[in-house]
C-alpha cells in the first residue's frame, strides 16, 4: 500500500542535512532544515508549506535565501519554525535585501515565524508588501511539544543541547486510509476527487452515520449517498500512521537522551545524524556530534523499525561504510536489547 508521506534526505550524507518529506497524493511537502537545497527542483520547493529549522548554523539555513528568491511574487503562506533567537535571525536575512518593488506585486506572500522557547512561542507574521516589516510585536502562544496538529498528521518538538538550543522533530501520522480498488468496482464507483473528501472526512472523525454525497461525475453519472461508516467500512483499509524522526546536532549527553529516546519511541523511520566514528568520539564530544555508534545505539534504544544516518564529516568521505557498520553494529545490540521479540530494521542511505 502506497505511503502517504515520502521522506528522502535533500542532499548526500557529506553536505548540508535536510529532510524532504512530500505528500503522496497532493501537491505539498514539509522540509526538516535548509542548508543547501540546491538539490531540489524549483517545482518541489514550491510545494513546501511548512519549513522545520533544527537551529541557524549556516549549514541548516542558507538554503533561506534560495527559498525565498523561488516565492517571491507569488501567492502563498509559509510558515517556518526555529529555536529561541529564530526570528531574529530570520529578520536579519530579511534585512539584508532592498524590498522597494515589492508593492507592485499583486500576489499575497505572507511569511509566518514561530520561534520556540521552554514554555511559549513567540509568533511573527511578514508580509511581502509591507517589505517585511512586523506591524506588531511577536504574539506569545503556549508551547505543549505539540507545534503543527492537522487532521492528517501532527509536528511534534524537543529542544536539546547543540551548546545552543537545537530542536529534533517529530512527524505523526494518524492513519492510513487504503481505497480497495475491487471493492470500489464492486459497487459500481470509480476513482476521483470524492476519494480525498472520503478520507477527509475520516481524518475530522465525522460520525459513522452521517451522509457522504459523492457528486454528480465524480464515480457515476448521477450523485450518491452513502452514510460514511458503512461506504468507508466496504472501500476502505484503516491501519496506523507512520512516524517519521528527524536528529541532527546533537550533543551525546544523558540530558539529551533522555528527551529523544521516548521522543522519536517506535518511529518507523529515524533520520539522525552520525557525523564522527567512534575513534572520534572526543573530537564528536567537543564539536558536540554524535558518533555512528551512538546515533546506532539511540535507534536501536528507541525501536525505529529503520533509521538513516547522515551528516558526515569529510574526513570519513573514503571511509563511509565504516559508519555505516558502527552504526548497524550498534543498532542491532541495543534494538535486540529493547525489542528482543521483534525482527530488526535496516539502514536506509541516500544513493
Amino acid at each position: 500500500m502506497p505511503a502517504s508521506f515520502l521522506p528522502r534526505l535533500i542532499s548526500k550524507p557529506f553536505q548540508d542535512p535536510g529532510l524532504y518529506i512530500p505528500f503522496s497524493f497532493i501537491k505539498r511537502a514539509i522540509i526538516f532544515d535548509l542548508g543547501d537545497i540546491s538539490h531540489l527542483s524549483p517545482k518541489d520547493i514550491l510545494k513546501a508549506s511548512h519549513v522545520f529549522i533544527s537551529h541557524t548554523h549556516m549549514d541548516h539555513f542558507i538554503g533561506f535565501d534560495h527559498l525565498l528568491r523561488l516565492v517571491l511574487g507569488r501567492t502563498k503562506k509559509l510558515c517556518l519554525y526555529g529555536p529561541e533567537g529564530f526570528i531574529q535571525n530570520l529578520e536579519g536575512k530579511l534585512s539584508g535585501y532592498s524590498w522597494d518593488l515589492v508593492e507592485n506585486y499583486e500576489n499575497m506572500l505572507i511569511l509566518e515565524a514561530a520561534e520556540i522557547h521552554q514554555t511559549h512561542l513567540l509568533v511573527q507574521t511578514y508580509i511581502c508588501r509591507n517589505r517585511f516589516q512586523p506591524t506588531s510585536p511577536p504574539l506569545k502562544k503556549p508551547f505543549t511539544g505539540l507545534i503543527l496538529d492537522e487532521p492528517g498528521f501532527s509536528v511534534s518538538t524537543i529542544i536539546l543541547d547543540h551548546s545552543i538550543p537545537c530542536l529534533g522533530f517529530s512527524m505523526k501520522e494518524r492513519f492510513q486510509v487504503n481505497i480497495k480498488k475491487t471493492a470500489l468496482q464492486d459497487i459500481g464507483l470509480t476513482p476521483g476527487p470524492w476519494l480525498n473528501d472520503l478520507k477527509q472526512a475520516l481524518f475530522d472523525n465525522k460520525p459513522a452515520d452521517s451522509i457522504f454525497k459523492i457528486p454528480a461525475g465524480q464515480a457515476s453519472p448521477i450523485a450518491q449517498c452513502f452514510k460514511l461508516g458503512e461506504l468507508s467500512s466496504r472501500i476502505a483499509k484503516i491501519t496506523p500512521g507512520q512516524k517519521i524522526g528527524y536528529i541532527t546536532d546533537v550533543r551525546y549527553t544523558p540530558e539529551n537522551l533522555k528527551k529523544i529516546i521516548p521522543f522519536v519511541q517506535g518511529a518507523d523511520h529515524l533520520f539522525i545524524e552520525a557525523a564522527f566514528s567512534d575513534a572520534h568520539a572526543d573530537i564528536a564530544s567537543t564539536k558536540n556530534h554524535l558518533t555512528a555508534r551512538q546515533a546506532g545505539e539511540i535507534c536501536g534504544k528507541a525501536g525505529a523499525k529503520r533509521f538513516t544516518i547522515f551528516h558526515f564529516s569529510p574526513r570519513y568521505s573514503e571511509t563511509e561504510a565504516l559508519l555505516y557498520q558502527e552504526a548497524e553494529d550498534a543498532y542491532q545490540k541495543a534494538f535486540s536489547n529493547e525489542t528482543p521479540s521483534r525482527s530488526t530494521g535496516v539502514i536506509k542511505a541516500i544513493e
